[in-house]
């Protein structure tokens, strides 16, 4: 497959504009387009404004903003995208203006160029067909704001090629998007129930089930979100609900037809008005009729096959923000409740029939189960994908097994040489799930915390001992469970934004699926411990030169890399390296001379000061029963064998999880600092 080394943007607005953005700060060449100057500056200076609030913020360094501008080519010349890999049409939502704007670009652009639209509100393949490239065409759908939201839309239409799905979710990939593909339908998978959400809002308000602040504290409640339907319809405009709404009418009936108040407020040309008092008495009702509506249409779309249950809860959580996706909240509330809501829009809607996969869910009596790990076999290579974006790829015990049968399924395949493991969106794997844990410590469950390791302990064994070759893609954040994950491959592929790391002493616990023995194997046990001790991260050029990563390339070389490797043997992992003379000083911090000194609170000697002093303050964070079980287990697993190390570790998690510290450690994950007490 081609590269992406080139990509255009039509409309310089606040979606074109946002685009770009991204796109350049992933490093790759943009132009962005509009029919004058006025636009296309007004677009620029959109872009150098959200990156000087990042610089701000100190999410860029003045330098990286410069380096991102200097991809980003803005222009009236509609020539410059001819030669682009890919185009993206961002102008507003008129269909005539779209349609010439694709002949136009049909006429300019090389026969190698896709072609994309924007739209949220019309059929891709009405655009795909009015250019003489409709297998190189595809729907791209970005959720505001482009340059912050991660979600992407990927709609193929019935005369989209392969080769074009593939290399558009290539350049998803490539800037940072996680993508979901959905069916080309009205309202695609997220507006589908999104813009019903916001339209009942208006109808309960309409029919005085409740005043709009009370409307807005139900939406809160029943979506675990910030703001409520009239808030957003304020914020992102009132006349592009009224737009999305009227669209769904004409294409799906009644049901999902502009309600009166709502094109009544959009001619008013006023935002609505959130004052006053909530009526808790009245929540409930709203939240009902929300689930109704939300998780009727959720479930409609999937009955037609537009998208995925997992793909369609994702799509909720990503592009919308909401704590849990339809499908998570039918679990939560249980499948009966569900049944009734959705059966009460129905008697209320006569367009709207109940979605047969509630029906078979009722029938059934249990909740839906979600797939997390897939599987795709091509040209020999097996690739596994941990595909959990919106939790950064974490381990949990559905997690671990389905990965164990999609990696028996490909280990079993005699057509299968090499088996790709990697993770959807930025992160590899994210560590383990941390709330599996608190939950098993304070119901007393640590023994399940124990088999649950175990079996990863077993899976992580036969993906290193495989007879195929093992391969990890570490092209983004990877901690805890997800580094020993890579780390267990035969071969790990880095690219610049892969990273390792170790944080599990500043929570209380230790690394206990083969971080630690296979790090000690590979660059000595002072370097493991150093790593282990002070959760530092790992970056993807230090792997590089430590020989934890086989190779380290660009985003766009993966594949080709994938195939050399898959076309070799496999190199022995734990061969004998020299240390880096740039890393040796971190070895030195945890030899047998400073780590007393260490574990005892006080600096390391024959470092530089800054160093000892930031190691010594790094430790002073962690958990002490946690430096001191970690300590002797690397000591303990020294010229063991694989198995007999992992018995090591296995062995003292029962005692590690049984600590207030452990508790402590992981309860205060993402609210607080911990305060570690050594017991």
């Amino acid at each position: 497959m081609s590269q992406i080394n080139k990509i255009g943007v039509i409309g310089a607005g606040n979606m074109g504009s946002g685009i770009a953005q991204k796109i350049a700060q992933e490093g790759i060449n943009v132009v962005l387009v509009d029919i004058t100057d006025e636009f296309v500056e007004r677009g620029l200076g959109i872009i150098k404004q959200l990156l000087g609030e990042g610089v701000e913020r100190k999410i860029f360094t003045s330098a990286q903003v410069e380096q991102v501008l200097s991809r980003i080519t803005g222009t009236t010349d509609f020539k410059a995208v001819a030669d682009a890999d890919l185009v993206i049409e961002a102008v507003f939502e008129d269909k005539q203006v779209k349609s010439d704007l694709f002949k136009k670009l049909d006429q300019l652009c090389d026969r190698k160029t896709i072609l994309a639209t924007n739209t949220s509100s019309f059929f891709v393949h009405e655009f795909a067909l009015q250019t003489s490239r409709p297998d190189r065409f595809i729907g791209l759908h970005y959720f505001y704001h482009p340059a912050k939201n991660r979600l992407l839309e990927v709609i193929p239409h019935e005369g989209t090629s392969t080769e074009t799905l593939e290399k558009s979710l290539l350049a998803a990939n490539l800037h940072g998007k996680t993508s979901i593909i959905v069916k080309d339908a009205p309202g695609f998978a997220v507006n589908r129930f999104f813009v019903p959400f916001l339209n009942e809002a208006a109808r309960m308000l309409e029919e005085k089930i409740a005043n709009i602040p009370t409307i807005e504290e139900a939406a809160k409640q029943a979506f675990k979100i910030g703001m409520g339907p009239f808030e957003l319809m304020n914020v992102t405009g009132i006349p592009i609900a009224v737009h999305a709404s009227t669209t769904l009418g004409n294409e799906l009936g009644p049901f999902y037809a502009t309600a009166d108040i709502l094109s009544a407020q959009k001619d008013k040309n006023k935002n609505w008005d959130l004052a006053g008092e909530v009526d808790n008495s009245k929540i409930g009702a709203a939240v009902n009729r929300f689930y109704g509506v939300c998780l009727g249409v959720a479930a409609a779309l999937v009955d037609e096959g537009v998208a995925s249950i997992e793909d369609t809860d994702r799509g909720a959580k990503i592009g919308l923000r909401w704590m849990f996706g339809p499908f998570e909240i039918i679990n939560k509330i249980g499948i009966d409740k569900t049944f009734a809501a959705v059966e009460a829009i129905t008697q209320k809607y006569a367009d709207f029939k109940m979605p047969q996969i509630l029906t078979r869910q009722k029938e059934l009596g249990k909740p839906f189960d979600f797939r997390f790990v897939d599987l795709e076999i091509k040209n020999h290579i097996a690739t596994i994908t941990l595909n959990r974006p919106e939790a950064m790829n974490a381990l949990n015990e559905a997690v671990v097994a389905q990965l164990d049968e999609r990696f028996s399924e490909a280990e079993k395949n005699p057509a299968v040489k090499a088996i790709v493991l990697r993770g959807a969106g930025k992160a590899f794997v994210a560590g383990a799930d941390i709330r599996y844990f608190v939950q098993k410590i304070k119901s007393d469950q640590i023994q399940d915390i124990i088999a649950f390791t175990r079996k990863g302990h077993e899976l992580f064994l036969k993906i290193e001992n495989s007879e195929k070759s093992t391969i990890a893609i570490l092209d983004g954040l990877s901690m805890g469970g997800g580094s020993e994950l890579a780390l267990a491959c035969q071969a790990i592929i880095a690219t610049p934004a892969g990273s390792m790391g170790f944080p599990e002493t500043g929570i209380g616990i230790y690394p206990g699926l083969g971080g630690m023995l296979r790090t000690a194997r590979m660059t000595g046990p002072e370097l493991a411990k150093y790593y282990v001790f002070t959760g530092a991260t790992i970056s993807a050029q230090d792997a590089q030169d430590l020989g934890i990563a086989t190779e380290l390339v660009s985003p766009a070389e993966v594949d080709v890399t994938i195939k050399k490797l898959a076309s070799q043997a496999m190199p022995n992992k734990y061969r004998r390296r020299d240390i880096p003379d740039k890393l040796k000083p971190l070895a030195m911090v945890c030899d047998e001379k400073n780590l007393a000194r260490l574990l005892s609170g006080q600096p390391p000697q024959g470092v530089s000061e800054e160093l000892a002093a930031r190691t010594a303050k790094l430790i002073g964070f962690k958990a002490p029963l946690a430096l001191k079980a970690s300590n002797e287990i690397i000591d303990r697993q020294a010229n063991k064998s694989i198995e007999e190390a992992m018995e090591i570790e296995l062995g003292r998690l029962n005692e590690i999880f049984s600590t207030a510290d452990a508790l402590e450690g992981l309860s205060s994950l993402g609210r607080k600092r911990p305060e570690f007490k050594g017991e």
